[in-house]
């Protein structure tokens, strides 16, 4: 009996040594060089609602919807390429230009940085593809499978060395989160591409939001 205890208590400590140490802790992001996770929220910034009942910004990009023309000039301008869809009474999307957008210190943030291109999800605008192909506003959302709003779609720096000619391949991530943190946090990622350094944002997410709080304490 004692034998056979003997030998069980080996295979158990075989086992325990045999096992994988446990992951260490994320490295944390260095972001002294990034903006302040906390900024000056006034004075609010307004949106206009157009005639096809979505916000606007007066910053968005206005064009012929030739979507790899507009990443072209986003490129040319140094700044990174988004494409936006929202609907008709979305109250996510209103929330989106009137909560988060609204704050100045992310307004800002967002226009010198960024080319958005708002689409409507039902819109029977005409669309040029990454790849060529034309269609309706609303047939683009069925093929790039937008299945919510508001869908925000950030796009690679570089889409010339994507495996396709569109879709998920082009694309760096999608958010469809309303949080003033979380927006003004996925842009800061995409931005300087902490992405590279690490590619799960909520890990970014998470040390950002201990860094607003404990700005907010030294106030």
């Amino acid at each position: 009996m004692r034998r056979y205890l003997r030998l069980a208590l080996a295979m158990i400590t075989a086992a325990c040594l045999a096992a994988p140490a446990s992951r260490a802790e994320p490295q944390k992001i260095d972001t002294s060089k990034l903006p302040p996770a906390l900024g000056a929220e006034e004075p609010a910034v307004k949106p206009k609602r157009g005639d096809d009942g979505l916000y606007h910004q007066a910053w968005f990009v206005e064009s012929f919807l030739n979507l790899k023309e507009d990443f072209a000039e986003a490129k040319a301008a140094g700044k990174r390429f988004v494409v936006i869809f929202e609907q008709r009474g979305c109250v996510y999307c209103v929330k989106l230009h009137t909560d988060a957008f609204a704050k100045r210190y992310v307004n800002d943030y967002i226009r010198k940085n960024f080319a958005i291109v708002q689409l409507n999800m039902w819109g029977d605008r005409e669309v040029t593809d990454f790849d060529g192909t034309k269609l309706t506003e609303k047939r683009l959302a069925q093929r790039w499978q937008v299945i919510f709003t508001p869908t925000i779609i950030f796009f690679k720096d570089d889409v010339t060395t994507a495996s396709a000619k569109w879709g998920p391949p082009l694309e760096v991530a999608r958010l469809n989160q309303i949080g003033t943190g979380t927006i003004y946090d996925m842009f800061v990622w995409v931005k300087h591409k902490i992405y590279a350094q690490e590619p799960n944002f909520q890990r970014f997410h998470i040390q950002r939001i201990a860094e607003r709080q404990d700005m907010r304490k030294k106030k």
